[in-house]
Formats: C-alpha cells, sequence, structure tokens
C-alpha cells in the first residue's frame, strides 16, 4: 500500500542549510551538512511523486437545473490523478464539501469507472453510506478528507478483494451523506462464494466505520444498487449493516 503524504505544512522557517554555531566552535563538518541536506537540495528527489496504487478521476454534480432533461447533465468530470502529491494539489483547490450549493456532490472513483449504476463495475454492485443530520456540528470536510484517503491509500478492504470501485459525499437540505461503492452485493462474484463475498463486503463496511470514527451503536449501511432503482424515491432497504 502507497504511504499517504502527511497534510502540507508550514514549511517558511524550515533551515535549508545548516546554521552557523553562535557559541564560537568550529563550523560543522561537511559528513553533519550531508546529514542535514533536505529535499530542497536535490531537484530530483523535489520533483519526484508517490504514485498510487490505482488512477482515480475525481467528478462533481452541480445542483440540477429546469433544462436538465437527466440527472447525467449535471455529472462532470474534473480531473485525473495518480500520485499522492496531485491528490494534495487538486484537494488544496477544489471548494471545500462544507462550502457545496445543496444537491451538490463529489465522486471520487477509479478512473474507467463512471459514477452511475449503469457502469459495467458498477451495475452489480452496491454501496456503504452514512447521513450525518447535524449538518452545524459535523466535520464533514475532515471526514470526507479521510475517506478518500482510505480509498486511494487503498485501505478500506484487503488488498486481494478489489471490490471498491469509488467514494461519494452528498450535499442535501438535511444531511450530509457519504458512501463507499462496491462492485458487488453479496451474492458471489469474481471467483467468491456468497458467503466470501458477503465477509468482504461488511469488512468494508466495519472500515467504512472506523474512518467517519462512529460509535458502536451507530451502523452504516449497505445496499444493493438494484434495490435502489426498485425503491424509487423511497430508501432500499439495507442488506447488510456494521
Amino acid at each position: 500500500m502507497t504511504e499517504l503524504a502527511p497534510e502540507p505544512q508550514d514549511l517558511s522557517n524550515a533551515p535549508l542549510t545548516p546554521a552557523l554555531p553562535q557559541d564560537g566552535s568550529s563550523a560543522p563538518s561537511q559528513d553533519d551538512i550531508r546529514d542535514q541536506l533536505t529535499v530542497f537540495h536535490s531537484p530530483e528527489n523535489f520533483t519526484v511523486k508517490h504514485p498510487l496504487m490505482n488512477k482515480w478521476t475525481l467528478w462533481f454534480t452541480r445542483p440540477p437545473n429546469k433544462n436538465d432533461t437527466s440527472w447525467h447533465e449535471a455529472l462532470k468530470e474534473v480531473v485525473t490523478f495518480d500520485s499522492v502529491e496531485e491528490f494534495w494539489g487538486i484537494y488544496n483547490n477544489i471548494t471545500k464539501t462544507s462550502d457545496l450549493a445543496l444537491k451538490s456532490d463529489y465522486h471520487l472513483f477509479k478512473v474507467g469507472i463512471r459514477p452511475e449504476w449503469e457502469d459495467p463495475a458498477n451495475k452489480h454492485g452496491g454501496k456503504w453510506a452514512y447521513q450525518f443530520k447535524e449538518k452545524r456540528t459535523i466535520p464533514i470536510d475532515e471526514l470526507w478528507l479521510h475517506t478518500m484517503l482510505a480509498a486511494i491509500g487503498e485501505t478500506l478492504e484487503k488488498e486481494t478483494d478489489h471490490e471498491v470501485t469509488g467514494v461519494v459525499v452528498n450535499v442535501r437540505k438535511g444531511f450530509y451523506r457519504i458512501g463507499v461503492w462496491t462492485r458487488s452485493s453479496g451474492t458471489g462474484s469474481q471467483g467468491k462464494t456468497s458467503k466470501e463475498n458477503r465477509e468482504s463486503l461488511v469488512e468494508i463496511g466495519r472500515r467504512f466505520k472506523e474512518v467517519l470514527k462512529l460509535g458502536e451503536r451507530e451502523q452504516v449501511e449497505f445496499s444493493g444498487h438494484s434495490d435502489s432503482a426498485n425503491a424509487g424515491s423511497s430508501r432500499a432497504k439495507a442488506k447488510f449493516v456494521a
């Protein structure tokens, strides 16, 4: 798993070369200087990128307007990236979730997968989701950031599961909702039995719950995309909880 970079720090006071001693002692040796050299001394290392295991695309859904004939018209592809540095560059230059208009969404999906139920990678799958109803007290920006980091860092699932296709945050009048989309919905796929598939999905739900820092009594719920489509305007009944 690729080690993720820490959040950007203030480097304005970081020493680029060793300071000369102020007590009259001798200047540092060349060995001491080499030990204290930083990344700024090497243009090659300064520009190095830390690749992710997968390439990811950020999508945005703007609030619908009266001219839209379908939801797809409001969905826009923003940018694709495949390194830790590119992720931070994008994250630090887009609107925070807490500042988005109502009925807006961010979607972060593996490249080549559209954040739609009909996409071949999603059509047999489902999603884990949790709604935060106390919007004023919820640190949604932090929670969404941690969810994205868990996705691109491949920590939401076991290395061999290959279930997670993307993560989503929805901004609505009465709540925020964060979700994790998967390729399957517990009926067996990718060479797994239904029991093995369910176990993989429940493990993803457990890890997702940890990322959201939920208490033991709070539950994330999993529903299949086909079940949600058939439910229409009502919520689909949860297949699993964690």
